[in-house]
């Protein structure tokens, strides 16, 4: 019987990355912000949405995490290390304000009458993984948090890119990175040995946090100043556009539509909230706010920090927010709900 359904899923996920690069490859001659995940991700969603219900392909979301996570890993050096530290009350402060936002969807959904436990786990700005998993702890409607979070990450990785790209000035692209081959075959399986050793020991989004230290260690203590070879970057997008799209299908948008229509209020507010909070903070500390603005949005660390890398604004400040945000969220989540639940 595993055979069969391993079989029978193979059946249905060999499609996948072919719909997925076909997406984005038509993203690409449009111009498109992110082409390589957005128009994989449509892809994906709207031949699911049609009828052809393609399945995610076995390990593709984590292949693709791995190398993007690398590569955003080698972005942080001595020098933007230091600002990083200089800045970390910034980041802070950042960090706390994003996890008050939930706030906004915990009044929404109770206001609708959707249950403490529901309403408090399907608004924190966590892995949603995790976040699945405290929610069956504390017996609420698992199925109701896993969709809020896929549609949050689903609204921001459509509309962040191309409002931040479309807003800010046309840049010319970036030099094109140093290569290393010695240094990467060294780092790219040291990272994903750590993110293998980190899902086993059942610590919150292994693939992207164990490459993403593995690379990020490396090159703050040896100052390398490196880059993944041309074309790596745009694979790992596409394998994690594929990977997002097979969450999605005609039951997902037809399942209790006035409860994700209060989702989409709530990220929607969220996400106009954590501009703000980000100009406020900018202002306050004499900063450019873009950065600012990009961390602080409620949604997952990979698209986040892949449009600070192609807007070229600071990788590491953003990937700082949304990982001490992510921790914050991992270790207060369940503390603070079973404090409302006392009080």
């Amino acid at each position: 019987m595993p055979k069969r359904s391993s079989l029978a899923h193979w059946r249905n996920a060999w499609a996948t990355p072919l719909v997925g690069l076909a997406g984005g490859y038509l993203a690409s001659l449009i111009g498109w912000p992110l082409p390589w995940i957005i128009g994989a991700l449509l892809a994906v969603i709207v031949a699911r949405c049609s009828g052809w219900l393609i399945r995610e392909v076995p390990g593709g979301r984590q292949t693709g995490q791995w190398l993007v996570a690398s590569a955003i890993g080698l972005h942080f050096s001595r020098d933007v290390m230091g600002e990083l530290l200089n800045h970390f009350p910034l980041i802070l402060a950042g960090a706390f304000l994003t996890l008050l936002l939930s706030l906004i969807g915990i009044l929404l959904l109770r206001r609708a009458g959707i249950d403490r436990a529901t309403a408090f786990f399907a608004s924190m700005p966590g892995g949603a993984s995790e976040m699945v998993n405290l929610a069956q702890r504390h017996q609420a409607e698992t199925a109701k948090v896993a969709a809020a979070h896929s549609l949050r990450l689903l609204l921001v990785v459509l509309l962040i890119p191309p409002l931040f790209t479309w807003s800010l000035p046309p840049m010319a692209p970036p030099p094109a990175a140093v290569l290393s081959w010695p240094w990467l075959a060294a780092l790219l399986p040291g990272g994903a040995l750590l993110a293998w050793l980190w899902g086993r020991l059942k610590q919150p989004n292994p693939w992207m946090l164990g490459p993403l230290t593995v690379c990020a260690l490396a090159s703050v203590g040896f100052d390398l100043h490196l880059g993944l070879p041309q074309g790596l970057g745009q694979a790992g997008q596409w394998l994690i556009g594929c990977a997002l799209g097979c969450h999605f299908d005609r039951a997902f948008f037809r399942s209790a539509p006035s409860f994700l229509a209060r989702i989409l209020l709530f990220s929607l507010l969220a996400m106009l909230a954590a501009a703000l909070l980000g100009q406020g903070l900018g202002w306050l500390a004499s900063e450019k706010p873009n950065a600012l603005m990009l961390g602080m949005m409620p949604g997952g660390i990979t698209e986040l920090c892949l449009t600070a890398e192609a807007l070229q604004l600071s990788v590491a400040l953003v990937t700082a927010l949304q990982v001490l945000r992510l921790f914050l969220v991992m270790f207060l989540a369940e503390p603070l709900f079973r404090l409302w639940q006392r009080a």
